[in-house]
């Protein structure tokens, strides 16, 4: 009996804004490490996640959302999606079913078509929202034009449909590979920084209009007091007063409500009690300063 061949490799994945990328990340690996929220723009940095079964290991590149960038921020954004196309395996291009092929979806498309010797799957997602009979409709919406899909799926990464099919289907095409990570590793990104996009997540779900895009949030000290309990010290940045005064809320209740959101969600992905200190701080117009940018953790060496 011969020895069984292990398998590895990189997938991208790529789709306009909240399609449900992050969603489909964090239903493969289990835990929540992509930031999931409805305002577009949420996911910033390439988070990468990390599937491993006893004769495969996939690592999951998730992008930003592909949009038309607003100022230094949304052009670091951008350029980060599509440097992820040079790096993988193969890509998973994401649509959502509910929403007609729009002008975005055409963006990624052109980009797409320059992709060469790199299978390209088309994953219709959220099709638990559409009546069956129209997705035939869906699927040929994105044949003209288009990449030779190396495969069609459809999908829905909040209830889990055809995704474990979906992942049979990648590791059959793996080639043979090294383990890149531990078997319980989930990311490649520092505790520090999935701390600080759960953080940013709750400020996205909870604050409404101008704010969200102009957070950021960094992890100040991460410190055990004891035994029985971690200290995270966090400052959520923002660009103007007003901001400010948004998050912390009446009487402190909204940036109360944050804190003790995200410090339930740390506690999951740590497996300890946590302390959890924040302050909010004024950094005028950081998005459009590269410095800011750097110092605020996305890295030039990233895109």
């Amino acid at each position: 009996m011969t020895e069984s061949t292990f398998k590895s490799g990189f997938v991208a994945i790529i789709g306009r804004p909240n399609v449900g990328k992050s969603t489909l990340l964090n239903r493969i690996v289990g835990e929540k490490i992509a930031i999931m929220s409805d305002k577009a723009q949420t996911t910033r940095n390439k988070i990468q996640g990390i599937y491993t079964t006893d004769d495969a290991q996939v690592v999951f590149i998730d992008t930003p959302g592909v949009h038309k960038p607003q100022n230094s921020l949304g052009d670091f954004m951008v350029k980060s999606a599509f440097s992820a196309l040079h790096e993988a395996d193969a890509i998973w291009f994401v649509v959502d079913a509910s929403m007609a092929r729009g002008r975005g979806d055409d963006f990624i498309i052109d980009r797409l078509q320059e992709v060469k010797n790199t299978p390209i799957y088309l994953l219709i997602n959220k099709v638990d929202l559409l009546a069956p009979n129209d997705l035939l409709d869906v699927i040929a919406s994105y044949q003209n034009d288009a990449p030779e899909w190396a495969e069609v799926f459809p999908i829905s990464a909040t209830e889990g449909d055809n995704v474990p099919e979906l992942l049979d289907n990648i590791v059959s095409h793996l080639d043979e590979g090294p383990q890149y990570f531990d078997a319980d590793q989930l990311t490649d990104h520092p505790e520090r920084f999935v701390i600080g996009e759960l953080i940013r997540e709750k400020v996205l779900q909870l604050t409404r209009q101008e704010v969200p895009h102009s957070v950021a949030v960094v992890i100040d000290k991460i410190a055990r007091e004891n035994v029985e309990k971690i200290h995270i010290q966090a400052s959520i940045i923002v660009e103007r007063p007003t901001q400010k005064n948004i998050i912390i809320g009446k009487q402190g209740a909204m940036i109360k409500d944050i804190g003790t959101r995200a410090r339930k969600d740390i506690e999951r992905l740590l497996g300890d009690k946590v302390f959890l200190e924040t302050w909010v701080k004024v950094e005028p117009r950081w998005r459009d300063r590269p410095q800011a940018l750097q110092t605020l953790g996305y890295r030039q060496e990233d895109y």
